[in-house]
């Protein structure tokens, strides 16, 4: 299947992703993490914090803090057990589904990330770690100071003497590939986005600067953390420092070209014993050759962004003011205990302007450093959200855009459009008719394709996913649910809102509202 075709059909047409006899191996499947054998060790512990209010950090972090910020980041959370009932009152079947959590959603609660480390603490060898999640600690890979390297992949851009870690975000392609099939690519990015969001969240509470960085030598990084790209490869680099200094942005120094090939050769390639329980794993050939086209070879290849992305006006003529609200603030840590995704625990009710007004304003407020751009400033992402709103104080049913610049809603269409967004779900888990929000993360269809080719798909996801983690824990805040869904069709809600003649599409769905509490089993895992 030709590339361009293969992302159409992710969006537009996803039966064509799967073999008609497509059916995951069940027994077979993958653990959700990653494990290494023969490593050096270095524990962390599992007594964090409870709260995390936010503090500004006056020197580098210990051994232990630093654990604190893996562990809220991406670390085993809680442990559940949800009961399903199937068939009839007479003939009813109960099953079980048992799933360790984080705090980040996930499809199919699969995780297919992992974190990497390079670190510089006193209490650690200098080095790259691997955060091992199943046992909440760290396992050195690579032992030394790797600076200019690090330096020299990111197109010495940063001094990064002066950040205590650099954090890798990886992709295992087989680890949702198996349930998803050639789907998973979207999914990935997506969660990869989702992690850097609550990675982003949790360094400001813990006083951290954070800059991401989507623009690198994929073969260096790879290199340098003994990864196979076959299987496994890095989708956003974020320097860590407790100093302004990383807020300082050099200019491009392209008079030298750097290869990733030659930057390799500087150190020794790393082999390492992996486990991942799976006895036969399936060939993906189309994730492999989309993520070898989005490969950038040598720094000639980076590129500053400049885009207008303003929200055309002419969507509606309607125009309803959002009224004004404080800034909310909230222990970050309890939200993450309670956030989880409702499906059919989503309750109809009346849902105030001012919740409306705060839920979209604080989505937006939270701004970061990106290297997209030749300045210091936050480039914009392109990305709006658009909606169905319904029993919402003071606002008429229908479809809207927000306009972030105005801080109001654009009207585009009246009337209810609950049956109309039920109808549109491919595989109906949640229960539309009970939610008076649903929301959709809207982007181009071609992002940053002529700048930067399939690499600007996947940095769009990942754009999503930062958003998608700041409306839900905002909407946590708020006591409401959110739900991220990709089992919808794009078309219709395209059609509905009237993006699709500006080659905009719908690249995920949050139905977003009140919920009763869910019954299940769940247990805390840390002491």
């Amino acid at each position: 299947m030709e590339l361009n075709t293969f992302l159409y059909n992710l969006h537009f047409d996803t039966d064509k992703l799967l073999p008609s006899d497509w059916q995951p191996d069940w027994e077979d499947a993958p653990l959700p993490y990653k494990l290494y054998r023969g490593l050096q060790e270095i524990p962390l512990t599992a007594d964090a914090p409870l709260t995390l209010k936010g503090r500004k950090a006056t020197s580098k972090p210990s051994l232990e803090e630093f654990g604190h910020y893996l562990w809220y980041v991406y670390g085993l959370t809680r442990y559940s057990q949800t009961a399903f009932i199937e068939g009839t009152e007479e003939k009813a079947a109960v099953s079980y589904a048992q799933l360790f959590r984080r705090f980040v959603p996930s499809g199919g609660a699969l995780y297919p990330n992992e974190l990497y480390v390079y670190l510089k603490l006193e209490d650690v060898p200098e080095g790259v770690y691997h955060y091992d999640v199943a046992h909440h600690r760290l396992l050195l890979l690579r032992e030394g100071n790797y600076d200019s390297y690090l330096s020299r992949s990111l197109g010495n851009r940063y001094n990064l003497s002066d950040c205590f870690c650099t954090v890798f975000v990886s992709t295992v392609f087989w680890k949702n590939f198996y349930k998803y099939n050639n789907f998973s690519y979207r999914l990935q990015g997506l969660d990869a986005g989702v992690l850097i969001g609550q990675s982003l969240e949790v360094a400001d509470r813990m006083g951290f600067r954070a800059r991401v960085c989507y623009q690198f030598l994929d073969r260096s990084i790879n290199h340098l953390l003994g990864l196979s790209q076959q299987d496994e490869s890095i989708y956003a680099v974020i320097p860590l420092s407790i100093y302004p200094t990383i807020d300082n942005v050099e200019p491009f120094k392209l008079e030298k070209n750097i290869s990733a090939t030659e930057l390799s050769r500087e150190v020794p390639l790393l082999k390492h014993v992996t486990y991942n329980r799976s006895k036969r794993v399936m060939d993906y050939p189309l994730l492999k050759e989309i993520n070898e086209a989005s490969m950038l070879e040598t720094t000639h290849s980076f590129v500053n962004i400049k885009k207008d992305d303003s929200l055309n006006h002419a969507l509606g003529s309607e125009l309803i003011m959002l009224p004004f609200t404080e800034e909310i603030s909230y222990d970050l840590a309890s939200i993450c205990r309670e956030r989880h995704s409702p499906d059919f625990d989503f309750m109809i009710g009346k849902v105030s302007q001012t919740k409306v007004s705060t839920l979209l304003k604080e989505t937006f407020s939270f701004s970061y450093q990106k290297d997209l751009n030749n300045t210091q400033g936050n480039l914009e992402s392109g990305l709006n959200l658009y909606g169905t709103f319904y029993n919402v104080e003071g606002v008429k049913d229908g479809a809207y855009a927000y306009d972030k610049s105005a801080h109001a809603l654009r009207r585009i269409s009246k009337g209810d459009f609950r049956e109309y967004m039920q109808n549109c779900l491919i595989t109906p888990t949640v229960n539309l008719f009970q939610v008076p929000l649903c929301l959709h993360i809207v982007g181009e269809r071609d992002h940053l394709k002529k700048e930067l080719g399939y690499r600007g798909y996947r940095i769009q996801q990942m754009e999503a996913g930062i958003l998608l983690q700041r409306l839900l824990l905002t909407a946590c805040a708020l006591e409401m649910g959110g739900h991220p869904l990709l089992g919808f069709d794009s078309n219709q809600s395209d059609e509905l809102y009237g993006v699709n003649s500006k080659e905009k599409t719908s690249l995920i769905q949050i139905p977003v509202g009140p919920y009763r509490p869910r019954v299940w089993l769940k247990g805390s895992l840390n002491s």
